[in-house]
């Protein structure tokens, strides 16, 4: 698990958002003493990613809820698959079960469609990445679904990678300047951080190729000839990374044109959460 110490403070923020004070109508109706069983079941098809986090969910309810894990985090599930016996308190399963279902079924759908653009490229070199297109908050359970369907993770912030956008090269004058000023900013501070550089049109790649120190060329929004045209210039003296409003429908044809990384916001920006159910049964 990435950081459980971050996530055990999500967990504590998503759960103060929810409960406050407390559950008034689980409490209200269960003496502390009752003790239930429930399952998660899976009621789509897809990738599972959050158990883990699920079961923290719970655990921080109640330290003593025992959770029973029947699979594991990034085997494909279907309809009808029994995922988890929890057994605990009832108060402690009822409160936490909106925010793990809420964790668990995000984590899941993004797993489930990064496998989905990783099965799409099978056989070319590229590998399916994420964006910085989160959750504000979440970054570290989205980056962490990814991961379980397939994918690699991009850069997790600002400070793990130079990454020299439009924006950047506009207000710097040019791509040539701004590779310049960040070398000397990672010299004067001894930091050993990949430059990437994104470009919008084949004299932007020539430019940036003749720049020191770059690991990366980003090619955004290039259709396919120009980037097939743009990787054969390329020719492996850089990594190549192909971004900007890639789909399903279109992954595989930008894959065979030979890029490295092919980056998806969708993964992350547009969740289709993975459908999953908690039924709990109170016993004495």
């Amino acid at each position: 698990m990435d950081n459980p110490d971050h996530i055990g403070r999500i967990i504590e923020d998503a759960l103060r958002e929810d409960a406050g004070l407390g559950d008034v109508t689980t409490d209200s109706i269960f003496p502390e003493n009752v003790q239930g069983v429930a399952e998660l079941t899976c009621k789509d098809s897809g990738v599972l990613a959050g158990l883990e986090v699920a079961a923290m969910v719970f655990h921080t309810c109640d330290p003593g809820t025992i959770v029973g894990q029947t699979v594991e985090d990034g085997a494909s599930v279907k309809p009808g698959d029994v995922l988890a016996a929890i057994r605990g308190s009832v108060r402690g399963l009822l409160m936490g079960e909106r925010t793990a279902l809420n964790l668990l079924q995000r984590m899941s759908g993004i797993a489930t469609a990064t496998r989905q653009y990783v099965d799409a490229v099978a056989g070319t070199r590229a590998r399916i990445t994420d964006t910085r297109k989160t959750v504000p908050g979440l970054r570290v359970l989205d980056k962490w679904a990814v991961r379980l369907g397939g994918g690699v993770n991009h850069r997790f912030g600002l400070d793990d990678m130079v990454l020299i956008k439009d924006n950047h090269i506009a207000a710097a004058g040019s791509i040539t300047e701004a590779v310049a000023r960040c070398r000397t900013y990672l010299s004067a501070r001894k930091l050993d951080l990949a430059i990437e550089v994104e470009t919008t049109s084949m004299a932007e790649v020539e430019e940036a190729l003749r720049c020191r120190g770059i690991r990366r060329i980003m090619l955004d929004n290039f259709p396919v000839p120009a980037m097939r045209e743009a990787v054969a210039l390329i020719d492996h003296r850089v990594e190549v990374e192909a971004s900007g409003g890639i789909t399903l429908d279109t992954v595989r044809a930008v894959a065979d044109t030979g890029v490295d990384l092919i980056s998806v916001g969708a993964l992350t920006h547009s969740v289709r959460a993975l459908d999953i159910s908690l039924e709990l049964t109170p016993h004495a």
